[in-house]
């Protein structure tokens, strides 16, 4: 049994750490450690470091010596992991990661450890089909299935990712990471299904937490996608500012490109400019913005206009 399932003992790690409450994850382990059984241990350590990572700490993570040493399949994945979230999306970097994570995938690819960290690298540089062989490997691990969706749908392959929620949903039905997997898959879907997803990520907002300082970001995030589908932009906008003001401002990337997709909806050419300012350049948003860009740029070289223009 994936030891993250609702019936596990680190079900409330998982479940913090998939709704963006980083912080909290590592309040809860530092709680819960010495009474984890021992095969959750490792699993629990794990999910702490992916926690630090995503909350910047990347060199608290290669400085441990576990992680240093790099003595089990587990441990070197996370380093994997950690080395990918600190180059900040540079060619050079991506490249040196992107070989490690292959190699270790091939050596190591039946470890759950190596599947999500490596797999997250590998979809994070764009090579898709290794990721998806690799994480197709998983024997009932609710994250693989949460990365497969996630990838399926950034190929438009919407039909794949409904097919991995059907299989999830018969063996993890009440898990949470199924559900929200399902109200990712739901908003690609469109129609009636963008109401599904809003009570999805309303239902997570609105839940009295497990603990009073832990942010709901990302649940905030997802629920303002869901109004923007719907049309709600005021909703939207409510959601945003509230995901803002409890990060810290510029401080959630992910917050500020949201705003950035809601600032241009509304016409607020300023404040679009002012927040993609603040944004990353490894930012996905940015990212693609320069792709699309240089395809424009490409695109509109061939053509010469037919017409001058008055000086």
């Amino acid at each position: 049994m994936d030891p993250f399932s609702a019936e596990g003992e680190l079900a409330p790690l998982h479940n913090a750490f998939h709704q963006g409450q980083y912080a909290h994850v590592l309040s809860l382990y530092g709680k819960r450690a010495p009474s984890f059984s021992s095969s959750n241990t490792r699993p629990a350590l794990i999910i702490q470091y992916r926690a630090q990572i995503a909350l910047g700490e990347h060199d608290k993570v290669l400085s441990d010596p576990d992680i240093r040493k790099a003595s089990s399949p587990d441990y070197e994945a996370v380093r994997i992991l950690a080395h990918y979230a600190k180059s900040g999306g540079s060619e050079a970097g991506d490249e040196k990661v992107k070989d490690a994570a292959s190699s270790l995938a091939q050596k190591e690819g039946d470890n759950a450890s190596v599947q999500v960290c490596c797999g997250t690298v590998l979809a994070g540089v764009g090579e898709y089909q290794e990721a998806v062989e690799l994480l197709g490997r998983h024997q009932g691990s609710l994250d693989a299935v949460a990365l497969l969706v996630q990838i399926h749908l950034a190929q438009n392959r919407l039909d794949l990712a409904q097919q991995e929620i059907r299989k999830a949903k018969s063996w993890a039905q009440d898990a949470l990471l199924v559900n929200i997997a399902e109200a990712w898959v739901g908003l690609r879907e469109g129609g009636e299904k963008y109401q599904s997803a809003f009570y999805t990520y309303e239902e997570l907002a609105t839940a009295p937490p497990a603990d009073t300082t832990a942010t709901n970001t990302r649940t905030l995030l997802g629920q303002a996608v869901a109004e923007l589908h719907l049309g709600r932009l005021p909703e939207a906008e409510a959601a945003i500012q509230q995901a803002l003001s409890q990060t810290g401002s510029v401080d959630d990337q992910d917050a500020v490109a949201n705003a950035i997709v809601l600032n241009t909806l509304l016409g607020k050419s300023e404040e679009v400019e002012s927040l993609k300012a603040t944004l990353d350049d490894g930012h996905a948003l940015k990212r693609d913005l320069a792709v699309k860009r240089e395809a424009f740029e490409s695109a509109m070289s061939k053509y010469q206009p037919k017409f001058e223009v008055a000086a």
